[in-house]
């Protein structure tokens, strides 16, 4: 059940907001030192370090065994972090950080046509109507992109970063169908795996990791550290306080900070088509979880 959210509560969700929005500025300084594979390698060794020391200074069980559970967390470990992260690592060479950032914002749109064909959880008018507008802000975000493939790399790293966003929302179902798992356990298993997968990728085409500066370097220790070991034990202390209705508001905000950071940190230029395909996604987002978003907020 959930409770009425304190402002300890709100605070949280608040730096999630800005540490999961800082994330793809960070990515793409980290880029400047490293190739797209080893900032992905890195991003999911350093989280699965941090997630399992995690797990065991907090005491947390493995998870019991259970017919098809090892095949849903591999394949969540995979879709949740070895193929997005390597699809942002390499779309942000060629598009702005705030792009990957408001792409994201489609992940919630994406999984509710996913949610119905394979999770039971019916679209209704109201959902359809948000979930349709969410694409047109989607497609609008990639829209001149699509007129150009074939000429360069930008459209398909702009499909790349959609396509990262896809996965997370295919990972969140895969997620769902789940024996229950502790949910900082699930995190470390999904890190680590990613991580597993990873490393022989890098190896053969990027080779061994040196030292490219303290800026890169520090960036992508950062990378792994906070945006999932502390950020993880975050969001499970909101869940468990106030709530994962509660939790989805980070979704508004990500996409935000994003473009705040890109923008006054690392001077990216934000076309108006930004602005109007974020607007065009939240709006879908806001109407198809209107009556949980009202009950939260207002408590009717």
């Amino acid at each position: 059940m959930e409770t009425q959210p304190r402002l300890s509560d709100w605070m949280s969700i608040i730096t999630l907001g800005v540490i999961w929005g800082g994330t793809f500025m960070v990515v793409t300084i980290a880029l400047q030192g490293y190739g797209p594979l080893t900032v992905a390698c890195a991003r999911t060794t350093f989280g699965a370090i941090g997630l399992l020391a995690l797990m065991r200074i907090l005491h947390r069980p493995m998870p019991n065994p259970a017919p098809g559970l090892w095949p849903l967390i591999v394949a969540s470990g995979l879709l949740s972090t070895a193929v997005p992260f390597v699809l942002l690592s390499w779309g942000q060479q060629h598009v702005p950080s705030a792009f990957a950032g408001v792409s994201m914002a489609s992940v919630p749109i994406f999984v509710l046509p996913l949610a119905h064909f394979f999770a039971g959880e019916r679209l209704n008018l109201r959902k359809s109507v948000g979930v349709a507008l969410g694409f047109s802000g989607a497609l609008l975000l990639i829209g001149p992109g699509l007129l150009l493939l074939g000429r360069g790399a930008e459209p398909l790293a702009q499909l790349a970063c959609v396509g990262a966003a896809l996965c997370y929302a295919v990972s969140s179902i895969v997620t769902r169908r789940c024996p229950p798992v502790d949910p900082i356990t699930l995190a470390a298993l999904s890190l680590t795996i990613g991580a597993a997968a990873l490393w022989p990728l890098m190896l053969v085409f990027e080779g061994v990791p040196a030292w490219s500066g303290t800026v890169p370097g520090v960036a992508i220790i950062l990378l792994g550290l906070v945006p999932t070991a502390f950020a993880t034990l975050l969001r499970v202390s909101v869940i468990r306080a106030a709530g994962p209705g509660f939790m989805t508001l980070v979704n508004y905000q990500v996409p935000a900070w994003s473009m705040v950071f890109g923008a006054l940190i690392l001077s990216e230029a934000l076309p108006g088509r930004f602005f109007v395909a974020l607007a065009l996604i939240l709006t879908g987002l806001v109407i198809s979880q209107f009556f949980s978003l009202r009950k939260m907020l207002f408590g009717r």
